[in-house]
């Protein structure tokens, strides 16, 4: 009996030590034998750029011959290399071989532009056309793939998610948009500065059918596909009030054509809840996660994972 267990432990040993090479190799896999390890690089001259704004990029070494795309943008106060540090992404993109490219916002708080006239349409002089030539240059200058470019962000890189989705449809093939608020909530050239207190405290109400219209006016006269979408938001979200979930869930059902009333509703985590729209599998039309006690510092807790496998980024080829 005594050699019996020595044997099971050191049969457990050498699996914990396997583990761990095989865990070291999976972190070394995107480094190729003479290549530097991938680091975040500033891109100047990217193209037409209205809004002003940075251009950061991290090009993984396991990024193969048409890398998809996913722009991931900062909050208010924040910045490309801070974003870049603090979300998973990156490592991410290491394990699946996606290039992200973060944009950096250039105005007074670090905000980028989601409510201006400009930014509310296609092709206007603001951050979102800026944002696009961002998009481009990675498809000129890596080769990637344009049918496979999604979008993600945080508070103000949220809001500037819901733009990009409404004012180019036909470019983005998805968005994950954590603690945001819907598509021409507080639109600068109406409201002023008492738009953003009706819009963040969740009092701007809509139907259904008026705030998809909002997104519709950004491109007039599309009728192509438009993208999926996954929506965050806490419950205790002191800067962005949780209503405003139910604003965005109005919205995107609207413009997507499914009912407001889920097919799925399930507890992926502890006091998160998730529902999905029209779809009950791994990549619906739209999908909404509420976290009960949630704060306003969305990522965390794995919700990058969560938000890449729902984008499709960890499929070599995404179908959804």
């Amino acid at each position: 009996m005594t050699v019996r267990r020595r044997s099971r432990r050191g049969a457990v040993l050498l699996a914990a030590v396997a583990g761990v090479v095989a865990l070291l190799a999976g972190c070394q896999a995107s480094a190729e034998p003479g290549k530097k390890p991938a680091s975040l690089t500033e891109v100047t001259d990217f193209g037409k750029n209205p809004g002003g704004l940075r251009m950061y990029e991290y090009v993984p070494n396991s990024a193969g011959a048409r890398p998809p795309v996913l722009v991931a943008i900062h909050q208010c106060t924040g910045s490309a290399s801070g974003f870049h540090a603090g979300t998973a992404f990156a490592q991410l993109a290491d394990r699946y071989g996606f290039i992200v490219v973060y944009p950096d916002a250039n105005s007074e708080g670090q905000c980028f532009d989601s409510a201006s006239s400009q930014a509310l349409k296609r092709d206007g002089d603001s951050d979102p056309t800026s944002i696009v030539s961002m998009v481009e240059y990675a498809e000129e200058h890596h080769g990637a793939d344009a049918g496979r470019v999604y979008v993600t962000g945080a508070s103000s890189g949220a809001n500037m998610t819901n733009v990009l989705l409404a004012d180019h449809p036909d470019l983005f093939k998805a968005g994950s948009v954590f603690m945001g608020v819907p598509f021409g909530c507080f639109p600068v050239d109406d409201y002023g500065s008492d738009g953003w207190e009706e819009c963040s405290s969740g009092r701007h109400t809509e139907t259904p059918r008026k705030w998809g219209d909002l997104v519709r006016d950004a491109y007039p006269g599309y009728r192509g596909a438009r993208p999926r979408v996954q929506l965050w938001h806490g419950t205790e979200d002191d800067i962005l009030n949780h209503k405003n979930l139910g604003e965005e869930i109005k919205q995107w059902t609207d413009v997507l054509g499914v009912s407001q009333e889920p097919v799925l509703t399930d507890k992926p985590k502890p006091g998160w809840t998730r529902t999905r729209y029209d779809d009950d599998g791994e990549q619906p039309p739209l999908e909404v996660i509420s976290v009960e006690g949630g704060r306003h510092d969305f990522p965390n807790s794995g919700m990058e994972a969560m938000a890449i496998a729902f984008l499709g980024l960890d499929r070599s080829d995404d179908q959804g």
